[in-house]
């Protein structure tokens, strides 16, 4: 029988006197992987935090129970700081982020600490080196030894570094202090803590938010070996299909469990909802039928049936209609037909003028983010463009509109292009302005027009009248998209357009955009999303950029077959036409009879055999040690990429070029060991 390690129970939560849910009643257990769902809004944040107990129902509700010694960790959707996240007080700003994950290993740390106490009285002078007291220390240490052992101990640091490089961090910010992180690295710091934590219970909000593809299917991996139990709010489909085997749904302030994971619940909630309907409308009809019964006889012969039938109605239960979700409601057109080619790069580069000196005084040396080879794009396809995070994908998608100048080559947009920009951080919008009058900015129109189209997005009554800067993030990315639907573009250049977005919006936005007779060129971390729209994908890896004809998975299956072939290194080589079973350019020695020349081939297979599976051996050896210097050389060139970007629009001409100095050099050893790799791989 499982184990319960949490329940909730009839919880409650209002805010400002509108209800958020009520009701709600689950429980978790042992080893159970838990997806939560539900539109922004609903309330799967406030949830969490009931569970984790930085939040409380209403006094008039349930409430939360939670096994004896439950070890829970929470990570929120950002993170301003690290406290509550495993129980413990929060580390201090000058922490590095190595110290911060050693704190998070709770009982393996304090056996370390405490062997080190015990090692400090056996190594102290005057500590006698025999007696009772010395047998007792001896005892003691060894029995602490055994435990820290168990817990794994020994590889502590081998765990730490494991989790640390698997979300994207590279070695040379282990010793930075945690006061030194971006936002999107404290965040990844905290997950990192919390993986580490190894609690009974994880509750995640949105972990995925500022991983990379690399650092997701990571964290997949692990989730999935993870043997504790995960609760998991999250928008990346793909995520929760691999991660979850049940789903609660947070739908108009109820709750529903399905079993399975994401798809197969879509399917369990459509027959849901479809049997809800046909019991609905069944009962609508019986109570019509029963109230024109009512009202013919209940004056005649048969009132007294009648009154019975108009008793039993009011005593009726009555089934509510299910619920229509409110889903975005996108129509893009592109009205103006392109030529057959949309864009064409010739000898491209994409990144930043230096303005200072190089090496020994020379002239100034360009940052090259992405050099790319003559790509095209035709008239409708969807180029994916994936990479790292700062690997420069915005940076070529802000050269492409013309907000950034390309270093070299050119760009050329083909006939009748007409282009429109989704910006990641919807730098397009103004803060300052309310909803509609960025709607009436982009295109003039007649306010009960704004107010219609806004609707489409989600946005009525005083909504429309929100400052922008006032917005959720979920609700500037739905005034964004309504803006790209007034431009009549027939080339859309979309920086991550599925952030912030619930679910269901990405599902529709996913629709409109394959029904989009335009061109698209995107960039997306969504694997769901690639996968139903790309036609091409572009891949920007280490200031190059390899174009593919398919989807994200075709692309993954095609670096798996090129892997196996690479490591294969093909089978041993087949005897030679000289002698049977002899190897080529040894002919059969004389003198022997067929018994012995029989042994002597099969010795001379064995043999070749054996030096055959050698050289595959150490070849795949050598082949793996230079795959880990390109991934850590690779890791080094991301971040620079992001640093350069942050460096850039600092104005930090010094620091500009010092980092573009270190990725030049990374650069040229980085072609060095790919030319290693391939020699290797042939």
């Amino acid at each position: 029988m499982a184990t319960t390690v949490l329940s909730a129970f009839n919880l409650k939560k209002t805010f400002h006197l509108v209800p958020i849910f009520s009701g709600i009643s689950f429980q978790l257990n042992e080893g159970d992987k838990v997806a939560l769902v539900g539109v922004n809004g609903a309330g799967k944040t406030t949830i969490l935090e009931i569970l984790a107990g930085m939040d409380e129902p209403d006094t008039d509700g349930g409430g939360v129970v939670r096994s004896r010694g439950l070890r829970l960790a929470y990570l929120p959707q950002e993170v301003a700081g690290f406290g509550a996240l495993t129980g413990g007080p929060p580390p201090a700003a000058d922490t590095t982020l190595w110290e911060a994950m050693l704190d998070a290993l709770g009982e393996i740390r304090d056996l370390q600490h405490a062997m080190n106490r015990l090692e400090a009285q056996m190594s102290a002078p005057g500590t006698p080196q025999s007696g009772p007291a010395w047998d007792a220390l001896i005892h003691a240490y060894e029995a602490v030894t055994e435990r820290f052992e168990l817990a794994g101990g020994y590889a502590l640091e081998h765990r730490i570094e494991q989790v640390l490089e698997g979300l994207g961090f590279r070695r040379a910010q282990f010793d930075l202090p945690l006061a030194q992180l971006s936002g999107g690295q404290k965040t990844r710091a905290a997950l990192s803590r919390a993986l580490l934590a190894d609690p009974d219970l994880l509750l995640l909000d949105e972990p995925t938010n500022h991983l990379d593809l690399a650092a997701i299917e990571w964290l997949e991996g692990f989730l999935q070996g993870w043997r504790g139990t995960l609760l998991c709010s999250s928008h990346d489909r793909r995520f929760l299909d691999k991660v979850t085997t049940r789903t609660l749904d947070l739908e108009a302030g109820t709750l529903e469990a399905y079993s399975g994971n994401y798809t197969r619940y879509l399917t369990l909630k459509a027959e849901r909802m479809e049997r809800r309907l046909a019991e609905y409308t069944a009962q609508q009809e019986q109570i019509a039928k029963t109230e024109e019964f009512i009202r013919r006889f209940k004056a005649g012969q048969r009132s007294k049936e009648a009154k019975g039938r108009e008793k039993r109605l009011k005593r009726l239960e009555r089934l509510h209609a299910p619920v229509n979700r409110e889903t975005l409601k996108l129509d893009l057109q592109a009205h103006l037909r392109s030529g057959r080619t949309v864009l064409a790069t010739q000898d491209l580069a994409v990144g930043y003028r230096q303005a200072l000196a190089g090496e020994n005084g020379g002239p100034p040396r360009d940052l090259v983010l992405a050099a790319c080879p003559d790509l095209e794009i035709a008239r409708a396809e969807r180029v994916a463009l994936i990479g790292p995070n700062g690997a420069g994908k915005t940076s070529l998608l802000r050269t492409v509109i013309g907000a950034l100048a390309p270093l070299r080559g050119e760009i050329i947009l083909g006939a009748n292009v007409q282009t429109a920009y989704y910006a990641q951080a919807h730098e397009g919008l103004d803060p300052a302005r309310q909803v509609i009058d960025e709607i009436l900015y982009t295109r003039p129109m007649a306010e009960e027009a704004a107010r219609s189209l806004l609707g489409r997005f989600l946005f009525s009554g005083d909504d429309v009248f929100k400052r922008v800067g006032d917005l959720s993030g979920g609700e500037r990315s739905r005034v964004a998209l309504a803006k790209l639907t007034l431009l009549d573009a027939n080339f859309l250049l979309l920086d991550e357009p599925t952030n912030h977005l619930d679910l269901g919006a990405r599902e529709a936005l996913e629709e409109v955009l394959g029904d989009y007779r335009g061109t698209l060129l995107f960039v997306s971390h969504d694997r769901a999303f690639i996968d139903s729209l790309a036609t091409q994908t572009w891949v920007l890896e280490n200031g190059q950029i390899t174009a593919f004809d398919g989807n994200y998975s075709e692309y993954q299956e095609e670096l798996a077959r090129r892997r196996r072939e690479a490591l294969g290194l093909g089978e041993p080589p087949a005897a030679g036409a000289r002698g049977k079973g002899a190897p080529a350019g040894k002919p059969a020695p004389r003198g022997l009879d067929a018994a012995a020349r029989a042994r002597q081939e099969q010795r001379a297979r064995e043999e070749a055999e054996r030096a055959a599976a050698r050289a595959k051996a150490a070849a795949a050896r050598k082949l793996q040690e230079v795959e880990q210097s390109i991934g850590a050389i690779e890791s080094r060139l991301n971040l620079l990429g992001a640093e350069l970007d942050a460096a850039s629009a600092a104005q930090d001409i010094a620091l500009v070029t010092d980092l573009g100095l270190e990725y030049q050099q990374l650069a040229t050893q980085l072609e060095q060991m790919y030319g290693e790799w391939e020699r290797l791989a042939s």
